[in-house]
């Protein structure tokens, strides 16, 4: 998983998300460079130009912790303006920003301009609807426990600068907390919050203050004795802040909340758009996937017959099983894969071994381009265990010279042997290689090691999230396809089983924003239509209250990626490799697949 630089699909705080960041710029070597930089600009590419460069110069002041996110530290010691001005000045900006966008005549931009100046005006138009639509500053608090998390995270994460010098930024957001906090109180709504958001925050609020005692605590010694004065009497004033929200959040914000979680149609639509910017609309997606569903169950099912031949405790397999017999031979089937899992002090050594693995097959077989960017596998951050197995953690995108973490979790010493179980045979061994193939090699940390090679900050600052997170599902599917771990029937069905899930969040995420499908149907779906445990089926009721329009990205952009490659097969003909068009669709940064389509295949960009 990642986050999107831009955070418009996510509504989760930050003890509750998987975190990745889009990487930074490691040299400037395109593979086949698009004539997109090397015609003579316009003047129309000269004024998007200026536009584009105002973007990133105003709009990243007025959000200094996503400015530290994607590596802009000049702002590093400010804390966001989350009250009515600050609003105001970022939908103002936005305004006057697609005023002078209006004036561009987008024909006579150059292939690249065409495809930023898209992005751009999608992202002022999703600022200014979010601010006054969906207005999620005034219902969402998870909104705010991410921003005063990350504040302090991102600062102390990696080596970007000295580390007293990051300590200081951190004194002087810790001495701002109190006024963010207020401001918070004064933005919510109690009436308007769903109670599963105001639940979420009462848990989420004290966070910051583990990650002061986790991450700054322990380096006050590096500082000599004002600055420990100084760092520590912040520290103080941000315990003191905290509490006093808590107080509030409990007392006040819990009792009173009383909105309703689901967006609806109209809500949940628009958000669809911003978050995919696909031609694909909600019905078509819910259509497509439960055309897939069907599809892909049947595909386990013949593996699973083949799996479970002349076996003497196999189910009954017929070749056209009932709905029962199906769901019957694929548990069957499962439960070979479910009982080769690591032992619980083994996680890390099986991430590790995975990750040799896959990137030898992929340098074995030439599939793509692999670049020598540092990546470094590292235990995962201890406040962050719990809520997933591993995560690729990424320097922000403009950023320079910092390395990579693939960071895996050990299991945490208070889980139960049954949490333990369910834990593991939801990430048993050959699940572990789907996860870093999906996170690693050659999903996210290889696709962006190519889009740091693209010539566009701004792109890049706007990189799509199904782009990016569907070339990571499609990487599990084509390194099977290229028979990974020597065509091992039961890696097909764990890679099948995953994109099941991938599948099941695009029908969850609308069947509960819009249809209002209970908490019992869900749990079907997922425990039983996709074959997931109970402890993963469980987390994901959650994050399908909590978010909209984030989880379907991985479908949409999975369908779009596959589409693309069989239109390029064709388009090519006897010229097509994989590596080829591997090389070729990642050369444009991280753009919604269907810019990358335009581009590599020289289409007018709609």
């Amino acid at each position: 998983m990642f986050l999107v630089s831009n955070w418009r699909a996510f509504g989760l705080g930050l003890s509750a998300v998987v975190i990745f960041f889009v990487t930074g710029f490691a040299g400037c070597t395109v593979i086949e460079p698009p004539p997109d930089f090397t015609q003579r600009p316009s003047a129309a590419d000269v004024t998007f130009d200026e536009i584009s460069k105002r973007y990133l110069a105003q709009m990243l002041p007025l959000t200094p912790v996503q400015a530290t996110a994607l590596g802009e530290h000049r702002y590093d010691a400010n804390l966001d303006d989350v009250g009515a001005e600050g609003r105001a000045q970022r939908t103002g900006l936005a305004r006057q920003l697609l005023a002078q966008l209006q004036t561009v005549d987008v024909a006579q931009l150059n292939r690249a301009h065409q495809v930023d100046s898209r992005l751009l005006r999608s992202e002022l138009e999703y600022e200014i609807w979010n601010a006054e639509q969906l207005q999620e500053w005034r219902w969402n608090p998870l909104v705010y426990t991410e921003l005063a998390g990350k504040s302090v995270y991102l600062l102390m994460a990696r080596d970007f600068a000295p580390l007293p010098v990051r300590l200081h930024s951190v004194g002087a957001r810790l001495s701002e907390l109190p006024r963010l906090l207020s401001q918070v109180r004064e933005s919510l709504d109690p009436a308007r919050v769903p109670r599963i958001h105001a639940e979420t925050a009462v848990k989420q609020n004290t966070g910051v203050l583990s990650l002061i005692d986790e991450l700054v605590v322990p380096q006050l010694g590096t500082l000599p004795e004002a600055q420990q004065a100084e760092l520590k009497a912040a520290i103080a004033r941000a315990r003191t802040a905290v509490a006093q929200h808590q107080i509030w959040l409990e007392k006040k914000l819990l009792p009173a909340a009383s909105g309703d979680f689901r967006l609806g149609a109209a809500l949940y639509d628009a958000k669809l758009r911003f978050a995919l910017d696909s031609p694909l609309s909600r019905q078509e997606i819910r259509s497509r996937a439960e055309s897939e569903l069907k599809r892909v169950r049947a595909e386990m099912y013949d593996i699973a017959r083949a799996v479970l031949a002349g076996r003497s405790d196999a189910p009954p397999l017929p070749v056209m099983p009932n709905p029962e017999e199906q769901q019957a031979g694929i548990v069957a089937a499962l439960e070979l894969a479910y009982d080769q899992r690591p032992a619980r002090t083994k996680v890390f050594e099986a991430a590790q071994h995975a990750f040799e693995e896959t990137q030898r097959f992929v340098r074995a077989h030439d599939l793509v381009t692999v670049y020598d960017d540092p990546i470094e596998i590292i235990p995962m951050p201890e406040f962050q265990r719990g809520v997933a197995l591993a995560y690729c953690d990424s320097p922000g995108p403009l950023d320079k010279g910092q390395k990579t973490f693939y960071a895996v979790s050990p299991i945490p010493d208070d889980w139960s042997e049954s949490q333990v179980t369910s834990f593991l045979r939801e990430y048993n061994t050959r699940s572990i290689y789907n996860l870093t193939i999906h996170e690693a090699m050659p999903g996210h940390y290889l696709q962006l090691m190519h889009a740091n090679r693209y010539d566009s900050p701004l792109r890049a600052v706007l990189a799509s999230g199904s782009f990016i997170e569907g070339w990571a599902v499609y990487a599990e599917g084509m390194m099977v396809e290229e028979g990974f771990l020597d065509h091992d029937p039961l890696m097909q069905l764990v890679q099948l089983k995953w994109y099941l899930r991938t599948v099941g969040n695009a029908i969850l995420d609308q069947a509960v924003q819009v249809d209002g499908m209970s908490r019992e149907d869900a749990l079907r779906l997922m425990t039983h239509d996709t074959f997931q445990q109970e402890r993963e089926a469980a987390g994901k009721w959650v994050r399908a209250q909590l978010t909209a329009a984030q989880l379907p990205t991985y479908f949409v952009g999975v369908e779009e990626h596959l589409a693309l490659r069989e239109e390029a097969r064709k388009v090519w003909g006897k010229d097509f490799t994989l590596k080829r068009y591997h090389d070729a669709v990642l050369s444009y940064g991280s753009p919604p697949v269907r810019y990358a389509r335009e581009l590599m295949l020289e289409l007018p960009i709609e």
